[in-house]
This record gives C-alpha cells, structure tokens and sequence, in this order.
C-alpha cells in the first residue's frame, strides 16, 4: 500500500509546470524600502524662484505588509511570464536629521503592478524548481497625505495647510525564488525581489494669508520584497 500511495504521488506531480499550464499565488508580501529622501528645496514662494535647500532635512519610508498575488503562464517547461500584484498597501514616510522631530510626516498608498520574464530551472516534473526572474514595474501613489500638523504648523505658520503628490514612474524588476510542489496542483513558494524605485515629491503648502509655497524632495523608496505563497497549478 504504501508503495503504491508512493507512486501515486510521484504520477500526481509529474509535468506540474510545464508548457500551457497557469499558476495562480497567494500569500504573504513584505515590502521594505531600502532607500531615503534627499533634503526638502524650496523652489518658490508667492511664484517667486527660490531654490534653496533645507539642509538637513531628510525622511525614510516605513516596511509595510500586504497580500501578494502571482499569476504565471508558462510558455515553455522552463520559461513563464508572470503577472506580480499586490492588495493596496500603506507607506509612511518618517523624517530624519532636522525633521526627525516629528515623527511620522504623512503616508502614501503606492499601486505597483509589474510584469516579469522567468527562467524556471530543472525539469517540469521536478518538485523543486529555482527560478530567476527579470520584468518591468510602474509605480503610481495614491492617497498622498501630509498628517503632521505640527510639521505644518512650524513650516507654514498657524492656519497653514499642506498637500503633496508623488511622481509615477517605469522600473526595473529583480527576482529569485523557488517553488516546491506538495502534488500536481498545489505548490508552496517563496521569492525575493528588488524594485530601484524613484520618485519625485512636490509638497504644496498655503500660509493663513495666502501665500503659496512648493518645495520638492527626490524619495528613493528602492524596496525589498519577500514573498511567501501557496500556489495552484492548473
């Protein structure tokens, strides 16, 4: 009996990932920002040219969490184009050097699909399967806020206000990983993935009286993933 369960798992997972067959993935993502904000300028007040740094100043984006989803169809036995998605996930940008004081600045929420060429090693009924990955991301920011109102206050005066927004842009994408199939249909994997992200903040602010200030940053968000999925094969 056992012999038999034995051969049956070893047929069931034969040609799992193979030429014409689409994976879908789910589970846990991790994003971790490995880069910072270059020093608030002041390009104009009141319409004005300015272009003076804060020198100084400076922020970082927090890690966050989120539920990642991966679709692959794939071409051959060894090659697949994936689909990488993401449910919506928070970012928090929190200052350094003289804007260390507040805290937490604002927040973001960044949409960031990407499409990848992967290179699956090993045959297609193999049960472990490494795999290289090489793709395009564009990044796009929605909900961006500016939360601190003390950092608002001192900046602009009492009665001031402040919004921002963050530049889209085109990105490559860097992936390693691995899967290993439990049976011919459900797999287990996980991956890690480097996104050189960069983006351009434009922080508009008001005074009481009316004064307009805008003042930019270049953000370096650069993250980190880890990707941590259960898998079907159909």
């Amino acid at each position: 009996m056992a012999a038999c369960i034995c051969s049956a798992m070893l047929t069931d997972n034969a040609n799992a990932q193979s030429a014409g067959s689409i994976t879908l993935a789910t589970g846990w993502l991790h994003v971790a920002p490995q880069g910072n904000a270059t020093p608030l300028t002041v390009e104009s007040i009141g319409g004005v040219a300015v272009n003076q740094q804060l020198a100084g100043s400076g922020a970082h984006p927090t890690s966050t969490d989120t539920v990642g989803i991966t679709t692959e169809y794939y071409v051959t036995d060894n090659i697949g184009v994936a689909m990488l998605l993401g449910l919506p996930l928070k970012v928090d940008l929190v200052g350094e050097g003289t804007l260390q004081k507040y805290g937490n600045l604002g927040s973001t929420k960044p949409i960031p699909p990407a499409i990848e060429l992967r290179y699956h090693l090993f045959s297609a009924g193999s049960k472990f399967r490494p795999f290289i990955g090489l793709g395009v991301n564009y990044t796009w920011f929605t909900q961006v806020r500016i939360s601190n109102s003390q950092f608002v206050t001192d900046n602009l005066g009492p009665g001031g206000s402040a919004h921002a927004d963050l530049s889209s842009s085109w990105n490559p994408v860097f992936e390693i990983g691995a899967n290993y199939a439990m049976t011919k249909h459900w797999s287990v994997g996980t991956s890690v993935g480097y996104i050189p992200v960069k983006t351009r903040l434009t922080l508009y602010g008001q005074t009481a009286k009316g004064t307009q200030i805008v003042s930019t940053s270049t953000l370096r968000l650069n993250p980190l993933n880890v990707f941590v999925n259960v898998a079907y094969t159909f």
